[in-house]
């Protein structure tokens, strides 16, 4: 029976019943009890829990392990990466993506494709993230905020284990 923290009466959770498929294994949390019971969320998603967090007329938030989400993104998100050398300089970009770095060494184009991709996630979390030719990457942000230069640099280099 999961536990059902109902957001319209913030002083008494309930037990659901019945639980539903949006429940089942883990926590809904209206604002206020989310707030009351942060160290609780939190140690959920260190165990690998999910837990909900829910507003009135807003999207529901979700709290899970980063390492986990990081992880599964890095799997799952292809990176499409083009490496090209032409007249001694490294290009590095991903074919339909806004973002590119070129240097004389390739390391150095990968280091810089990797500020180019953070740049990338600093405007979509800013502006991007609403016009609609960038919407649908949301899943990329989330890997570059989540992950170290090294842990991109590995992802697109396709070294990742």
């Amino acid at each position: 029976m999961a536990t059902v923290h109902d957001y319209r009466d913030e002083s008494t959770p309930v037990l659901a019943a019945s639980p539903t498929h949006e429940t089942v294994g883990g926590h809904v949390y209206g604002f206020t009890q989310a707030r009351d019971s942060l160290k609780t969320i939190l140690d959920a998603s260190e165990r690998g829990g999910l837990s909900t967090i829910r507003r009135p007329g807003r999207a529901t938030a979700a709290v899970v392990n980063g390492e986990s989400l990081r992880r599964y993104l890095e799997l799952t998100v292809v990176a499409n990466v083009q490496v090209v050398n032409e007249d001694g300089a490294w290009a590095v970009f991903m074919p339909g993506r806004p973002f590119a770095a070129e240097a004389t060494d390739l390391a150095e184009a990968l280091a810089d494709f990797v500020d180019a991709l953070r740049d990338y996630a600093e405007d979509w979390e800013d502006h991007l993230n609403a016009a609609p030719n960038h919407r649908e990457n949301w899943a990329l942000v989330q890997l570059i905020d989540l992950s170290t230069d090294q842990q991109l640099t590995a992802w697109l280099t396709g070294s990742v284990a």
